[in-house]
């Protein structure tokens, strides 16, 4: 008996409907993409992704409220949850949620698209290396004419704002004065110096020092790879979003241009900010005051029973 799985099943990955992709495209104030923006020219195809990856950056935002507004207090990365979940629901999601959602999106408008694990900087010591994490993030990876380009929507205010060329040492804005780049280098931890990743790297301004945000291969990574990840940082008591709140969203000028973001870190402390000039700031004290910033800020209204599901929890603000 012959058990072996034509290659093409095994690759193969899923798709959305043209049906979900124009109310997506509704969602995030697209009126439609043809097709010929996508698989036309290079600087068309490119244009059309960074246009894209902009507007799901102020539409969707990084979050993790399900894991302490919920009864599960699980994060599904289902294609069909995580489109039900900001489509139809407008919510956001973490790292995962966001490029895999993203990723099917732009699978799905006939982008040429892997995904690979990153690990997050925790720090930087005394001799100015940086310490790493495990796979704990995920990037999407988007080849257009043979050039390859890293988009990622899914790391919150330090995010990359548009697609990332794969090359080393290539300078891009971010919101301005901030600018970000890809340096291709080995890290400190590396046993052996040959080692070679992906370093990506921002700077708040152009007499800032560079600072290391994570670093990626371009090794593939499989769906069950994200889901044994997407399991510890959801679940393990000593993952960061297990026991805070974290939120940004970016700001889009009437001209389409990023510049810049709302954040809520530490679920209290919650800041406007365009450009490098912080504009508005709110401390949370309450869930009344919480939730209402959620709505104002974040475009967010939860369910009466997505509210009680923090009650309890180390989460919880019961000022």
């Amino acid at each position: 008996m012959d058990l072996s799985v034509p290659q093409d099943d095994l690759s193969s990955r899923p798709t959305y409907s043209d049906a979900q992709i124009v109310d997506y495209l509704h969602t995030i104030g697209i009126n439609n993409i043809s097709q010929d923006r996508v698989s036309g020219t290079h600087e068309e195809s490119l244009h059309t992704l960074s246009k894209l990856q902009a507007h799901q950056l102020c539409t969707y935002p990084f979050e993790n409220l399900s894991l302490h507004y919920s009864t599960t207090h699980t994060i599904s990365l289902d294609i069909e949850v995580l489109y039900h979940k900001f489509v139809c629901k407008g919510r956001g999601g973490y790292c995962m949620e966001n490029n895999a959602f993203f990723g099917t999106v732009l699978r799905s408008l006939g982008y040429d698209v892997t995904s690979a694990g990153a690990r997050v900087c925790m720090g930087v010591n005394g001799d100015g290396a940086a310490k790493y994490g495990s796979w704990s993030h995920m990037v999407n990876i988007i080849t257009i004419a043979g050039h390859k380009y890293m988009v990622d929507v899914g790391f919150g205010g330090n995010g990359a704002t548009a697609p990332l060329l794969l090359k080393h040492n290539v300078v891009q804005e971010r919101i301005n004065p901030g600018q970000m780049r890809l340096v291709q280098s080995n890290i400190a931890e590396h046993t052996d110096p040959t080692q070679r990743l992906w370093i990506y790297q921002i700077r708040h301004a152009i007499d800032k020092d560079w600072e290391p945000t994570y670093c990626f291969s371009e090794t593939e990574f499989l769906p069950q790879d994200y889901e044994l990840m997407n399991f510890w940082t959801s679940q393990n008591r000593r993952s960061l979003f297990t026991y805070s709140i974290l939120m940004a969203k970016m700001i889009m000028s009437e001209e389409g241009r990023l510049i810049g973001a709302v954040t809520l870190s530490d679920g209290r402390d919650a800041k406007k900010r365009i450009g490098s000039e912080v504009v508005e700031i709110r401390v949370c004290k309450s869930e009344q005051e919480r939730l209402q910033l959620l709505k104002d800020w974040f475009d967010i209204r939860l369910t009466e029973e997505e509210e009680r599901g923090i009650t309890g929890t180390v989460t919880e603000l019961k000022g």
